[in-house]
């Protein structure tokens, strides 16, 4: 697998406060044509960033966090702790991504009105269905970006920067254009916490990866984010799928 390890001198979005997935990740990236991702490349050989927490002083573990493991919507826990092969899955679309769905064992397990997308079960692969869903609702565009940030984000500093950046906005960021998830790695995963490094196939065809670290808080997976609300770890470009678990919905 190799990406770009050479950084652009602008301020990458993925710094800027906020929760808002769209504009952190797929949106942002789409909107600005990838700019930050086709700058010259300094090593064609490099490894995707070990995952580490972006939640800062939020990091210490939740009081909330349930080892028993089942979520608030009754899924089913796994004691296995690793993820070596792609789930067979069904995929939906919200928005224009495509998101995996299986509400009787993986999750999502509650759907509301408005689509919002909850309740993932503790094991390897309910979190990477939780970080798949989370990506895709922040990019749906549809998503109030206040409800995001609460009902996704782990309570604390982040949390607390994420709703007040979302509070100055005007209007939710969007984009007609689609990005799809195109594999996976399930860096780590305890009854507490996981690390999922999700690989991102953007409309013009360039792949980019980024992990999202993940906290079990009362019976669900949320996004641990830095002070800032940054919620994306190691965000960097990829040549190719080498080394991901291949993954996608379309």
């Amino acid at each position: 697998m190799s990406e770009s390890t050479q950084s652009s001198p602008e301020r990458s979005p993925f710094t800027k406060p906020g929760f808002i997935i769209s504009a952190a990740l797929v949106v942002a990236l789409i909107a600005a044509v990838v700019v930050i991702f086709f700058l010259p490349k300094a090593d064609s050989t490099a490894q995707p960033a070990p995952a580490s927490s972006a939640a800062g002083a939020s990091s210490a573990p939740s009081k909330s966090a349930d080892a028993a493991g089942k979520s608030f919507c009754g899924l089913p826990s796994s004691t296995e702790r690793a993820l070596g092969a792609a789930p067979k899955s069904k995929w939906e679309l919200v928005g224009k991504m495509a998101a995996p769905t299986d509400p009787k064992t993986f999750g999502p397990g509650v759907t509301d009105g408005d689509g919002f997308r909850t309740c993932f079960a503790n094991s390897p692969t309910g979190a990477l269905y939780a970080a798949a869903n989370m990506i895709a609702l922040g990019s749906s565009g549809t998503q109030d970006e206040l409800k995001l940030a609460d009902k996704l984000l782990v309570p604390g500093p982040g949390r607390d920067a994420a709703i007040k950046a979302a509070k100055a906005r005007t209007s939710t960021a969007g984009s007609g254009e689609t990005a799809q998830i195109s594999g996976f790695l399930v860096k780590s995963c305890s009854p507490a916490e996981a690390d999922v490094d999700l690989a991102i196939k953007l409309p013009n065809g360039a792949l980019a990866h980024s992990v999202l670290s993940l906290r079990w808080v009362a019976g669900d997976w949320r996004v641990k984010a830095a002070d800032d609300g940054q919620v994306f770890n190691g965000v960097a470009q990829l040549s190719d799928l080498s080394g991901f678990i291949l993954w996608s919905g379309v």
